[in-house]
């Protein structure tokens, strides 16, 4: 068998591109990350999302670089997604999770260490942000509970942003400063 020099010279120039591109999407994610104060794990799951998309694509291209016909691979690529369709439809949460973890990352202004009051008419948390990962938030209560949210479901409520030093008291539901 003999191998197309065409070929195998895009695989090598998409794999160096690949590669490029990993090195400026780790170096920008790094500079937000540091800029917005962003804690390691967050920026881990982050890194890995990345890391799926441009392996994706790249996989895409070098299909098309090898002489996957575009008609078959449509076809194959419409197979797979439709099977994957049916399996998140049953675990859609997983999916609205994830992408709830990363809007949280980049644009929520909420971030490990703040204290917060989760704004919902059947609770009443107020408490400091312990972790956010790649589907739970976590918030330890004044009261000491331990709770864990759907990162979903946090991107639904209302969130309040105290300070350091306001607690809520759970009597009157006012807030008084030490």
């Amino acid at each position: 068998m003999i191998i197309p020099k065409d070929q195998l010279l895009f695989t090598v120039l998409l794999i160096v591109i690949m590669m490029i591109s990993i090195l400026i999407i780790k170096k920008a994610i790094r500079k937000f990350s540091f800029v917005q104060a962003i804690e390691i794990n967050r920026r881990k799951v982050i890194f890995n999302i990345c890391y799926f998309v441009i392996y994706l694509i790249g996989g895409f291209f070098l299909a098309l670089i090898w002489g996957v016909k575009f008609q078959e691979f449509t076809i194959f690529i419409s197979s797979v997604l439709a099977v994957l369709g049916v399996g998140f439809f049953a675990q859609w949460s997983l999916l609205s999770n994830l992408t709830a973890s990363f809007i949280l990352f980049f644009y929520h202004p909420i971030r490990i260490g703040h204290r917060i009051k989760i704004i919902d008419k059947d609770y009443n948390w107020t408490g400091e942000v312990k972790n956010i990962t790649a589907f739970y938030f976590f918030i330890e209560t004044d009261a000491g509970e331990n709770i864990s949210l759907p990162n979903s479901l946090v991107m639904q409520k209302g969130l309040e942003i105290l300070k350091k030093e306001e607690i809520v008291s759970e009597e009157d539901h006012t807030f008084k400063n030490h």
